[in-house]
Formats: structure tokens, sequence, C-alpha cells
């Protein structure tokens, strides 16, 4: 090969970057880094214990179940009274005797969605062409000093979320999402860390949400995370009013 020919070559091999990883090998990647298809898809029930923030110096206990296929439940604990909030795979709705609601409302139509996205133990990458998700990758971005490939993650409801997964440990560190909350939509934020090992899996033990560009957050510390458990469906079903 001619040397100007062969220079050029090598020139064109320096200047080209490595090729960047598709969207499907990330979320490869962070499906094993959770702990492999095998042992995400064998959890049936999950049941968290923790304490939330839900005021200035004040912090409340707080319970969440989720079961397969697509139910949770959160249960608060306020002033001695405990709020529930849950979703049963059809309906969602909310008890929260110390805000004046003495009987269970059925949830809103923006409130059931979210509490649907939340019932879904694995998350919208897991299998998220099955689940009518669309991911699209839109290059990478610094999140709290880490390099983090960001995915626009669109549900199959249309729905749109911005996912942020570190490109060292390939475990989830941010969610950005448009929230309807009180009748207007907001940017909400979520940064979760402090992943500990359960049962050979990675779960994260801190929650940091809120609104983006206000001080106000709402912090969640998991204390205990139990994977199937017994936990009845009737645990999810609103409850009927006597």
């Amino acid at each position: 090969m001619p040397k100007g020919i062969l220079a050029f070559v090598i020139g064109m091999a320096l200047a080209t970057p490595a090729a960047s990883q598709t969207v499907d090998e990330i979320i490869a990647k962070n499906i094993e880094a959770l702990g492999g298809i095998e042992k995400i898809r064998a959890v049936k029930t999950v049941r968290m214990t923790g304490q939330m923030t839900v005021g200035p110096g004040m912090e409340a206990p707080i319970v969440m179940e989720l079961k397969r296929p697509n139910a949770m439940r959160l249960d608060i604990t306020v002033q001695g009274m405990v709020g529930s909030q849950a979703y049963d795979g059809t309906t969602g709705w909310t008890l929260m005797p110390f805000a004046g609601s003495k009987v269970p409302q059925q949830m809103a139509a923006d409130e059931a969605k979210l509490a649907q996205e939340q019932a879904d133990i694995d998350g919208p990458l897991v299998d998220y062409k099955a689940k009518g998700n669309t991911v699209e990758l839109q290059g990478k971005e610094k999140v709290e000093g880490s390099d983090a490939h960001k995915l626009k993650v669109t549900l199959k409801n249309g729905d749109v979320r911005t996912i942020y997964i570190d490109a060292e440990h390939f475990l989830q560190i941010k969610d950005e999402s448009k929230r309807s909350i009180r009748g207007t939509e907001v940017d909400t934020e979520t940064i979760v860390g402090d992943y500990k090992e359960v049962g050979g899996m990675m779960f994260p033990h801190a929650v940091d949400s809120g609104q983006k560009g206000n001080p106000q957050r709402q912090k969640l510390t998991i204390e205990k995370i139990e994977i199937n458990v017994p936990i009845e469906d009737t645990r999810f079903k609103m409850p009927e009013v006597k």
C-alpha cells in the first residue's frame, strides 16, 4: 500500500471514535448490573420499608408493596394515622385520613396512570419492546458528577421519561418526566442511589425526588427490602365503603 494511502487510513482510524453503544446494549448491561434477567423475572413480590420526609425535620414511616403482574400499594403513617395509595391492575385508589379523607377515593386519571407505571415491578426498560415502549439514545450527560447514558423512553400510553444510566456501573441514577399536579403539568426529577445487594440483586436505598428547580425535595430512605414475601391480592383492592 502506498505510504500516502497508509497514512490516510491510519489517520482516519485514529480520528474515528470507538463505536458507540446501542440502546439495546446499554439496557442489556443495565439488566446484568441489576442481577440478570433470570433473577429479575423470578421476583414475584417486593416489600420495601423505610422513612420519607414529609416536611422540614419531619419523617414518616412508609411501606411499599409490589406484586406481579402490575399491582402496587404505598402506606405512609403520619400523626399515628395510616394513609394508603394503591393500584390493583385496573383501579387506583387513595385513603388519606390525615388529609381529611376518611373513606377510600378512586384516583383521578393522571394519578392512576402514575400508579400504573409504579406498579411495573421491572421498570420500563426490561422487555420494553414487548411492553410497547420505545427507547432512544440521546448521548451522554453529567449527573451528580458521573457520566450517564441519556435514554428517552416513550411509554405505550404516550408518556415520556428520560432515564439516565451510569456509564460505568450501568445502574439507573436519574429519571425525569412531566407530571400533572393539581391540573398543572410540571417537570419532575428523581435521583436514586445507595445501591445495595438484596437476594443477589441491586436495589437503590436512597430516592430524592421533586419538581425541577424547586429546593423542596421529598427524600426516601429504604431501610429494608424483602423479595417474594406473601402478599394477598386483597391488599391492592379498593376497600368497600360501609
